[in-house]
């Protein structure tokens, strides 16, 4: 199927992805924006999916994630798709609707509220179990590639802020996902 003469997917990337002057956030906040655009479309090609709004939530989150460095990489990926085919919390989603909810993502990201936006509708679609999962599932995707860029640790800061979690949590979760993507010493 063509998606774009389906019209679920833009043709080129949005006017607004444009840098606004003004802002001191704006370069590294269009790349995230041209990078969740993009990821929107890998995706797509892939033929992925999505269901309800928690599942909404967990993958824009994701997709946040990975797009924060303005560098999505294939493992960053591939490791969405993975957590969305194995993780329980994905279970019963319709696979069809992952590029939808992609596009919804960069759509959002390029409106008026933009990332802090994107974060609080995400949180907002969340029960208040599932605060911990949308944190490790972050945390999973930024640290996929084994080094954090700035612009990665930034983005799990605010979301941690965002979510109602303690400091010790977030740490479980940042020290598991350490252990779980370290490699062999060489």
């Amino acid at each position: 199927m063509d998606w774009q003469k389906a019209g679920v997917l833009h043709s080129q990337p949005p006017a607004s992805i444009a840098v606004r002057a003004g802002n001191a956030m704006s370069q590294p906040l269009a790349k995230a924006r041209r990078s969740a655009y993009l990821l929107a479309h890998a995706i797509a090609e892939r033929n992925i999916s999505m269901p309800n709004q928690a599942h909404d939530a967990l993958i824009h989150l994701m997709i946040l994630a990975a797009s924060s460095d303005s560098e999505m990489t294939e493992r960053e990926l591939t490791r969405i798709q993975a957590l969305i085919g194995r993780l329980p919390v994905f279970e019963g989603f319709d696979k069809n609707r992952l590029m939808a909810v992609a596009n919804s993502c960069a759509d959002k990201l390029n409106g008026p509220g933009g990332l802090d936006q994107v974060m609080d509708d995400a949180i907002a679609a969340l029960p208040g179990k599932l605060q911990d999962t949308a944190y490790a599932v972050a945390v999973e995707i930024a640290s996929v590639d084994l080094h954090l860029e700035q612009e990665e640790l930034r983005y799990l800061e605010l979301l941690r802020d965002k979510l109602d979690l303690d400091r010790l949590t977030t740490a479980a979760i940042e020290a598991a996902a350490r252990a779980r993507h370290r490699r062999m010493p060489v």
